[in-house]
């Protein structure tokens, strides 16, 4: 799916979009057992697009994130053994259209997707502008970053450093 990717919805109200389920949190389930292998035992969180996004905008300035420690962020926040990382990949990529949409509207305050890098440092050919939109903003924050090779993207040098510590 390219960034150019258009749909009758705004990716404003796909994220603030209360997932398929009504109530103030997110639903915290028995872990599937489709998925128990890959993912252990336990129970899974389903997060609402929000509250990806609301951990994304923690993120300072000159610091990273990655997916896996938004998954583990989220499933400590509301007491789940972990949370379900197709859900967290799709709504860290509305989160991203979404703060592009509001930095389009004007806003000059936007969710700072562009400091998610995936587990390996790598940079998200997904995002909008692609790695070259998410490599400039990491370069103004900072941050260097690494050519890719072959099909592997580029990805931002020594980037545990500018990881949360655990």
């Amino acid at each position: 799916m390219d960034s150019n990717f258009r749909s009758r919805t705004s990716w404003r109200a796909k994220l603030e979009k209360d997932s398929d389920h009504a109530g103030p949190l997110p639903k915290v389930v028995p872990m599937p057992a489709s998925m128990a292998k890959r993912l252990g035992t336990g129970t899974l969180l389903i997060p609402r697009p929000l509250d990806v996004d609301a951990a994304i905008r923690k993120v300072r300035r000159g610091q990273l994130i990655t997916p896996r420690q938004i998954r583990e962020t989220l499933a400590k926040r509301f007491k789940a053994d972990t949370t379900c990382p197709l859900c967290t990949g799709i709504f860290v990529r509305i989160a991203a259209e979404a703060a592009e949409e509001d930095s389009r509207a004007g806003l000059k305050t936007i969710t700072p997707y562009w400091r998610v890098v995936r587990d390996d440092g790598s940079l998200n050919e997904k995002f909008p502008g692609g790695v070259a939109a998410q490599a400039r903003r990491l370069r103004e924050e900072g941050h260097s970053i690494e050519s890719g090779t072959g099909k592997k993207p580029p990805k931002v040098r020594n980037f545990q450093k500018g990881l949360p510590q655990r």
